[in-house]
């Protein structure tokens, strides 16, 4: 992946980044037709603090395509799967959004089976001036051995490529899945058609 340089110069508290960043969802402009209750909000995951510690690393597993194309809309018309609308924030260490990061995500269909000789289900976005990325997307499936989760990449400017993996709260499976860290938990809230969910990334970068 090609990385873009950029700088960012101006420091942001919590609050700053938060209200700043659209994350509250009620406001968010999600894509596809996920409309929350009114002033319905997801917290951070993680809450930023200065010196926070960076977004803990995952393998990637066997599944990886690489060259996915650049788009936010996985769902297609007619896939089986409850929809998600996902969202959240690159920030640095120190809580600054980071700009122009690449934010690229493959996952399971809802019958957990991966597309591995296309790139449904898979797909990269850039953050914004905000450092916001969002995908519209359904809840993977679950296949032999494993819990739900979403397998992600981020590659920050200036910062080592993030391998990681996300997982959803209340999953029976998490207990059991070896690789399961609460950390990589992502924050959800039921939308009129679907979830709205929510993680936010840590580079290492200050």
């Amino acid at each position: 992946m090609a990385r873009h340089s950029h700088s960012h110069s101006h420091s942001h508290s919590r609050r700053d980044v938060l209200i700043g960043s659209g994350i509250v969802l009620a406001g968010l402009a999600l894509p596809s037709n996920l409309a929350l209750a009114q002033g319905t909000e997801l917290p951070p995951t993680p809450e930023c603090r200065d010196a926070h510690d960076v977004t803990p690393r995952q393998t990637e597993g066997p599944y990886y395509t690489p060259m996915a194309p650049e788009r936010a809309a996985l769902r297609e018309p007619g896939m089986k799967g409850i929809p998600v609308a996902l969202g959240g924030l690159v920030l640095t260490r120190t809580c600054k959004p980071v700009v122009n990061a690449i934010v690229d995500l493959w996952q399971a269909d809802d019958a957990g089976a991966y597309d591995n000789k296309g790139y449904r289900l898979r797909g990269f976005v850039k953050t914004d001036a905000a450092g916001r990325y969002r995908f519209d997307t359904i809840k993977p499936g679950l296949y032999p051995g494993r819990t739900r989760h979403y397998h992600v990449k981020v590659s920050a400017p200036g910062a080592r490529l993030l391998t990681t993996q996300l997982y959803f709260p209340d999953e029976p499976g998490n207990a059991r899945d070896f690789l399961y860290r609460k950390e990589l938990l992502i924050r959800t809230a039921k939308a009129a058609d679907g979830l709205a969910a929510r993680f936010d990334f840590v580079a290492d970068l200050r």
